[in-house]
């Protein structure tokens, strides 16, 4: 994260559109003020360039819980983030591929962008506070057994039931993509 840093009218307008969306969502942050969150964002620029690269790909990041000191943000788009969709699972997945490769990997992209690939129990949680990818679906952190197998996971939700389910890691479908997840 060296050198990851927002200019100073770029950072304004992320704190206002992280507030709004905070004010306008209670349900998901309940006995959590925006203040303290804003103060625990001060000082952080690489913690804010990674909230911009969320929001800028579409992810809508709002706080959805506490871990220790620490907020959470998830993306909380209501369908998988529109500018992470259409990519495979790994490094790996995208390199095996010979044709009609996928414009790049999940976990690529989080690791390039500073957060994580919410895992099933994450994923789980995000779905208690509301109905999330409704049309679409998310890629979820697989564990390195399935992985090894040439499989990853993703979730989605339909029948007011969340799905965990599996796919080849090489494989995108343009609903596909990843939600992420910030400790700040």
């Amino acid at each position: 994260m060296t050198g990851k840093a927002l200019d100073a009218e770029t950072e304004r307008h992320l704190l206002e559109t992280l507030e709004k969306r905070f004010s306008g969502n209670d349900h998901r942050h309940e006995d959590i003020g925006w203040q303290e969150v804003k103060a625990r964002l001060t000082g952080k620029p690489g913690k804010l360039w990674s909230l911009n690269e969320m929001e800028q790909s579409g992810g809508e990041p709002d706080v959805t819980g506490r871990e220790g000191e620490a907020f959470i943000f998830t993306d909380c788009s209501k369908e998988s983030p529109k500018g992470r969709r259409s990519i495979c699972y790994d490094q790996p997945a995208l390199e095996a591929r010979k044709k009609h490769k996928p414009k790049g990997a999940a976990t690529a992209v989080a690791e390039k962008m500073g957060i994580e690939i919410l895992t099933e129990s994450d994923y789980r949680h995000l779905q208690t506070l509301e109905s999330f990818d409704l049309k679409t679906s998310s890629w979820i952190a697989t564990p390195d057994k399935i992985r090894s197998l040439g499989g990853a996971l993703f979730c989605d939700h339909r029948y007011e039931t969340t799905f965990t389910y599996h796919n080849g890691a090489d494989s995108y479908y343009s609903s596909r993509g990843f939600r992420g997840k910030l400790k700040v």
